[in-house]
C-alpha cells in the first residue's frame, strides 16, 4: 500500500473546509499511513470459510407490530401543561 501524501491530506482538508498547517499535514499523513498499514494486515488472514457479516450478533427485526392502543385523553395530556388554550399547548411565538 502506498503512503498517504501530504498533498492528499491537504486536498481532503480543503474538501472538509479545514485549515491545516504544513506540520499538521505531515503528521496526519504519517498517522493515516500507519492506520492504513495496520488495516492492510487483515488482507493476510485466510477468510475462505468465513461468511460475510454486517454485525457480530445475529440480530432480527426488533420492531413491534403496529397495533392501535388506547391513549390518554386530550384533557389528561394537558393536565400538567404550564400554559394551555382551547385544548392545545400554548408556547411562545418564534415568528415576528
Amino acid at each position: 500500500m502506498s503512503d498517504i501524501s501530504t498533498d492528499q491530506v491537504k486536498h481532503v482538508a480543503n474538501l472538509a473546509r479545514l485549515a491545516v498547517t504544513e506540520e499538521e499535514a505531515d503528521m496526519f499523513a504519517k498517522q493515516l499511513s500507519s492506520i492504513i498499514d495496520y488495516a492492510e494486515q487483515l488482507n493476510e488472514l485466510d477468510t475462505t470459510n468465513v461468511e460475510p457479516t454486517t454485525h457480530v450478533l445475529d440480530l432480527k427485526n426488533v420492531m413491534r407490530n403496529d397495533e392501535p392502543k388506547d391513549w390518554i385523553s386530550k384533557e389528561d395530556a394537558l393536565q400538567n401543561a404550564p400554559d394551555k388554550q382551547d385544548g392545545y399547548f400554548r408556547v411562545p411565538s418564534i415568528l415576528e
